[in-house]
């Protein structure tokens, strides 16, 4: 309802009080025709109101498939960076760990007695090395010593092999 239409009815109900009957029943008519053509123009408004709203919806759920497509690349590209990166990463560890391995003689700021995983690591694996090769050569020895023997090696190794089954 707009300002003029309240300030209309007001005028009109301070002179009924004034006027006859019929004049009043003359301003009812009056103020009926005016709200019935606000209604129709109310209305139509709301119609406008709802056919933007729905051509709005019809546009949006147009787009969401393409979101969906674009989220779905976005998703994948992002798993692509995340293993570049990791790859990244691990390249600048085996880097360093060789710069730490190359300048721990040469570098004067290096603590020399501090020690290093990666030589532990490497002196590790030689001791190990060195283990297997002395039990090698022990094994050697003891089949020249059965072998010399008389013993036969085939059976041997085929009864060890039967009792470990059991």
């Amino acid at each position: 309802m707009s300002f003029s239409y309240l300030k209309n009815k007001f005028k009109k109900k301070k002179e009924e009080g004034a006027e006859k009957e019929d004049n009043v029943e003359i301003i009812k008519l009056d103020e009926l025709e005016n709200t019935e053509e606000e209604e129709k123009e109310d209305t139509k408004r709301e119609e406008e109101m709802l056919t933007q709203v729905m051509t709005r919806i019809n546009e949006i759920e147009n787009d969401i498939p393409r979101i969906k497509v674009s989220i779905d690349t976005l998703k994948s590209q992002i798993q692509e960076l995340r293993e570049e990166m990791d790859k990244l990463n691990k390249t600048i560890k085996d880097v360093m760990m060789l710069y730490e391995v190359v300048s721990q003689e040469v570098n004067p700021f290096k603590d020399q007695e501090r020690d290093n995983p990666l030589v532990n690591e490497i002196h590790n694996l030689a001791k190990q090395v060195e283990e297997l090769r002395t039990e090698l050569t022990q094994i050697k020895s003891d089949l020249r010593l059965l072998a010399t023997h008389g013993i036969n090696i085939d059976e041997l190794i085929y009864d060890v092999l039967e009792e470990g089954e059991l």
